[in-house]
């Protein structure tokens, strides 16, 4: 349920990405893909994936979950800013960069990284740590210094002990797309309520999980909702 929204977002690029090419198989690059959360159902759907992940064991966890679904995914070890070395200009239609930005050292370059790979006409997805909803759960925790400090923090930190050195608003994600040469689409939010909502509401009632993704589905572009997202998806295109 917690990435139903991106799944909807995904989807949709996968089908017009296909129509656009006329090939059902699209080539797809996972920077940070870790062990194969996206990837290895990506690549079961009948695309040819690589994960680069700059952690051995995540590529060895990747490669175990590959061949236990009877799947082939590419591991490449890495960063974000290494794919321009890793893999050759303009051959993916789809990259990935799931909460990668809040930690590289240079998320311009590594967005640009990214554009270099993409195809005219493919498409980045990328979801970052939205500061508001960190402001959020350290006040529901007591934390509440804390939580102010997210606010006000240019980065969206709530302190020197944070471990995600920076979180992204909606309009820095769009900013920093835009620097990079993409088109920004919409901006939807994901896990509104999955993080709030206690498991004793979901786990062993019948149909509240699927009550919950419906739930999350119809919060993700809420005006409002959308902006208390644990973490904000946005899908990049290249010209």
């Amino acid at each position: 349920m917690r990435t139903a929204v991106v799944w909807d977002a995904l989807r949709g690029v996968l089908a017009e990405r296909t129509a656009a090419t006329g090939r059902d198989g699209l080539d797809i690059v996972d920077a940070g893909g870790g062990t194969g959360g996206f990837a290895v159902p990506l690549a079961e759907l009948g695309h040819t994936v690589t994960v680069v992940d700059p952690t051995p064991d995540s590529l060895a966890a990747l490669e175990r979950r590959a061949k236990e679904k009877g799947v082939s995914v590419r591991g490449l070890q890495g960063d974000a800013a290494d794919l321009g070395d890793l893999l050759s200009r303009d051959s993916a239609d789809l990259v990935l960069c799931h909460s990668v930005l809040e930690y590289v050292d240079d998320p311009i370059g590594a967005l640009t990284a990214v554009a270099g790979l993409l195809r005219r006409g493919g498409a980045v997805s990328v979801l970052a740590a939205n500061p508001v909803a960190s402001s959020i759960h350290r006040a529901l925790t007591g934390r509440f210094d804390e939580a102010r400090a997210a606010l006000d923090d240019p980065l969206g930190r709530w302190g020197d002990r944070d471990p995600t050195p920076r979180r992204y608003s909606a309009a820095a994600l769009t900013e920093l797309l835009t620097a990079t040469g993409f088109t920004a689409g919409a901006i939807h939010g994901v896990r509104v309520f999955a993080d709030l909502v206690p498991s004793r509401l979901v786990d062993g009632e019948p149909g509240a999980a699927e009550a919950l993704i419906a739930l999350e589905q119809a919060a993700a572009t809420h005006p409002v909702l959308r902006d208390i997202a644990t973490q904000l998806h946005v899908l990049g295109h290249r010209g």
